[in-house]
């Protein structure tokens, strides 16, 4: 995750991908944490949410830059 989105920023959409691995895994380092040390789960749901958004603004955005220029290049 953490190599693709350094190094393949030609296109929008695998940075996109790549960037939504690396907010899943730290999503799941995030969850083993809490289990282990059995803290409130009020955290992950608001991680969750800005992760979606995250998500539906950077969609937004490559669809944008899509219809302007015809592709999804910097």
């Amino acid at each position: 995750g953490v190599y693709v989105f350094s190094s393949k920023r030609e296109h929008l959409l695998t940075v996109l991908l790549s960037l939504e691995y690396i907010i899943l895994s730290l999503f799941m380092m995030l969850i083993v944490y809490l289990f282990s040390y059995d803290y409130d789960y009020y955290f992950p749901v608001m991680f969750l949410i800005f992760s979606v958004c995250e998500g539906a603004l950077g969609l937004s955005i490559l669809v944008s830059m899509i219809r302007a220029h015809g592709k999804n290049f910097f």
